[in-house]
């Protein structure tokens, strides 16, 4: 795998927390560049984090991540989609504004983690994907 793929990849996978960042700053009522940074350094540091955390469990874990992956896949995709779903039918009444205050920490967190879940599952499948030498590129 070269550089260029791997400039591919993580494009790819920041694009979600790239979405929800800028809708996080669109609904803020009175954004500041404190909040700007701390929406910034927060998703940045989980988006380089997870790949790495993943990489290491995917190199301990191989044989047992093979085995039950398609299972993992398919348990998180179902409850996804269900839950979109569910909350398409479920109403809910409107609100005229939809304009909010800054998110606190433990939501932003939240977000941070939930967007680099598939960091996360990717740095899981490299070790696999990739021979040896080419893995110590990465790093």
């Amino acid at each position: 795998m070269d550089y260029f793929a791997l400039f591919g990849i993580a494009v790819g996978l920041s694009m979600d927390a790239f979405a929800v960042a800028l809708t996080n700053g669109a609904m803020t009522r009175d954004i500041r560049l404190k909040h700007a940074l701390r929406i910034a350094l927060c998703f940045g540091v989980f988006q380089a984090v997870m790949p790495i955390i993943g990489w290491l469990v995917g190199k301990v874990g191989e044989g047992i991540i093979s085995q039950l992956d398609h299972w993992i896949a398919f348990i998180l995709l179902g409850y996804i989609g269900g839950k979109m779903i569910y909350e398409a039918v479920k109403k809910e009444p409107e609100d005229d504004c939809h304009c909010r205050e800054p998110i606190g920490f433990k939501m932003l967190i939240t977000m941070a983690v939930a967007t680099s879940i598939d960091a996360l599952a990717t740095g899981i499948i490299l070790p696999s994907a990739v021979g040896a030498s080419t893995t110590l590129l990465m790093l």
